[in-house]
């Protein structure tokens, strides 16, 4: 990224989102919220390049960034952290190491960061604030697109669907494959950023690495599968929570699969716009874990919305309960190739 925690320029020049942000040498100008939630708020920012023989050139001129992540209008997103104890400082600092080490299209790239101290109360301990600077991506995520298509009574066509989540397997076989092997351990539809195309499928890109951790552990004792029940259940957003994070054994090895359950519930809501497991919300205490546990899949009726038999069992071979079964990602791409190639022609 080009800088360090140590000696960051960030300056935020006015409250409320108002006003200029300094990155690192970069200036940029906020013009709009687009977001907010729990101690983190989104940005819609313009970068202001001096254009004189001093100018460093922006963005542009830094060369550790790939210049097809360079906006032609100069508009990127900011996300803004609040940061008010030392846990939540090293998490932050995690995410963006994790974000930083990877490099493809189908996943969101950080651009640049800055971590700052700011003033708390008086007397008190000094509170922190991150910035973290990103392509802008103004088309929604894949879960605002498919509540508004709900609404409309529309569906993806199946090869569209296919092409969606084909793209969100590659992003993940880049990290599934890494070495270590990380799972991102939050897939799901508002995790996923689309970008339209006129006559092409949209672009799917991957975001928020603030749940990624390297994919294998070794769990050998009972205290060690609640310690990760309890990180799951404040990491993992529960409709897309894999089974061994709801119910881990004393004795089990965790692995980069647990993004494959994610993906399964993911490619139920590309097609029917909801995870699989929607159904069992607000009903009895522990019903939603049970239909996850055994992986009890409702399909919808209508015929408005019926997708062939094939997507279905495709579905359902990615929602095996137990991690040890489920296929890993190279077999997952393998199959919706040829999927893609049966419903294309």
């Amino acid at each position: 990224m080009g800088c360090s925690f140590s000696g960051l320029n960030a300056l935020y020049d006015a409250p409320n989102g108002a006003g200029d942000v300094w990155i690192n040498e970069n200036r940029f100008r906020i013009l709009s919220q687009l977001g907010e939630g729990g101690f983190a708020s989104v940005f819609l920012v313009k970068e202001l390049v001096a254009h004189d023989s001093a100018s460093s050139g922006g963005l542009a001129s830094n060369k550790t960034i790939d210049p097809s992540h360079i906006s032609d209008d100069s508009t990127y997103t900011l996300k803004k952290v609040l940061i008010q104890s030392p846990e939540q400082l090293e998490l932050v600092r995690e995410e963006i190491r994790i974000s930083s080490l990877f490099n493809h299209p189908n996943l969101l790239p950080l651009l640049d960061h800055a971590i700052i101290s700011v003033k708390g109360a008086l007397d008190g301990p000094k509170n922190h604030e991150a910035y973290l600077l990103f392509p802008v991506h103004l088309d929604g995520t894949l879960l605002d697109n498919t509540k508004i298509m709900q609404e409309k009574k529309e569906f993806f066509p199946a090869v569209t669907v296919l092409q969606l989540f084909r793209q969100l397997c590659a992003g993940l076989k880049h990290m599934h494959n890494f070495e270590p092997p990380y799972a991102h351990n939050d897939v799901k539809p508002g995790n996923v950023l689309l970008t339209k195309r006129k006559g092409q499928p949209p672009v799917a890109i991957l975001m928020d690495f603030g749940s990624a951790q390297p994919a294998r552990k070794q769990i050998c004792s009972r205290s060690e599968a609640l310690q990760l029940q309890e990180w799951a259940a404040e990491h993992c957003s529960a409709l897309y929570r894999a089974p061994e994070f709801w119910d881990c054994p004393s004795e089990a090895y965790i692995d980069e699969r647990t993004d494959v359950w994610s993906l399964g519930c993911t490619l139920y809501a590309i097609m029917y716009g909801e995870s699989p497991f929607e159904y069992a919300v607000g009903d009895t205490e522990g019903r939603l874990q049970s239909a996850i546990m055994n992986a009890e899949i409702k399909w919808p009726t209508s015929s408005i919305s019926s997708y062939p038999d094939q997507l279905h069992q495709f579905v359902s071979w990615l929602l095996q309960p137990q991690i040890s079964v489920r296929p890993h990602i190279n077999d997952i791409l393998f199959h919706v190739d040829k999927l893609i190639t049966n419903f294309s022609s």
